[in-house]
């Protein structure tokens, strides 16, 4: 069944998205996600209910800096990652945690073509990134050769990729999780809409093996988040599937903080 209806678009125009992985039917989902994930089914806009191993968001709503607890930073600096070469390293190890800016974009996961749209926007604007000074990390649920499938076939550069497997960044941060806001949220369809043209240019080589293995990481959304050092100076969490954050507001949080 098609996810967008016009007279002139649907789905189908977007063959690559239409693959029943990433559009599942409720029946084709694990209704169990592993290890501390739950998923609520109540409403297409509930909020996700699981259990983090350390909760640090103030309100489940967080779309904002000061939802968040002052020590995010720090608690997050604490969560291991992987490379997308496959070694393991701390946030609090890839930017300079007393004056540095690292903007933070958690994609869903890295066989989500609307997050191919996203990661191909993040590599545009790298230059501008790098000229202010500004640490580019993008993470991604599932595996490093999932996350190097997304960096040779778009591409993106590596060293600026990361994977989350068990999805522990998102866990501390708050982020949604769930059935209805990832394929049954009206602005999945206007979003979608808006940016056509972008989203069927990302797509052009994209692959559905980049989805993760554990089917259950599709139902996580995303985040955008800006940090100098450990203070948290910008995020907001993505309500539904591409609801990404707009990156010139990214840019201009990044390119009024004065780095040292």
């Amino acid at each position: 069944m098609a996810l967008i209806s016009t007279q002139t678009l649907t789905l189908k125009s977007f063959p690559t998205l239409s693959h029943p992985s990433i559009f599942p039917t409720p029946q084709s989902l694990s209704l169990s996600p592993p290890n501390h994930h739950s998923l609520s089914l109540s409403t297409p806009n509930s909020t996700p209910r699981f259990s983090a191993r350390r909760h640090v968001v103030s309100r489940a709503t967080a779309t904002s800096a000061s939802d968040f607890s002052p020590d995010i930073g720090e608690i997050l600096g604490d969560v291991s990652i992987y490379t997308a070469a496959g070694d393991s390293v701390q946030f609090k190890d890839l930017w300079d945690q007393n004056e540095g800016v690292a903007v933070v974009a958690l994609l869903r996961h890295f066989g989500c073509p609307c997050c191919w749209e996203l990661a191909s926007a993040l590599k545009e604007s790298k230059e501008r990134f790098d000229s202010a000074g500004v640490k580019l990390i993008a993470v991604g649920v599932g595996s490093p050769d999932k996350a190097r499938i997304l960096a040779e076939r778009l591409p993106f550069p590596m060293d600026s990729l990361y994977a989350d497997t068990d999805r522990k960044a998102y866990d501390v941060l708050g982020l949604y999780y769930g059935l209805g806001r990832t394929f049954f949220n009206p602005a999945i369809i206007a979003k979608m809409l808006s940016r056509f043209g972008a989203l069927r240019k990302a797509v052009e080589n994209y692959t559905i093996r980049a989805t993760p293995d554990d089917r259950s990481g599709v139902l996580q959304q995303g985040g955008m988040f800006v940090f100098k050092g450990k203070q948290l100076l910008y995020a907001r969490k993505d309500k539904a599937t591409s609801d990404h954050a707009p990156l010139d507001d990214i840019l201009n949080v990044c390119c009024n903080v004065p780095v040292s």
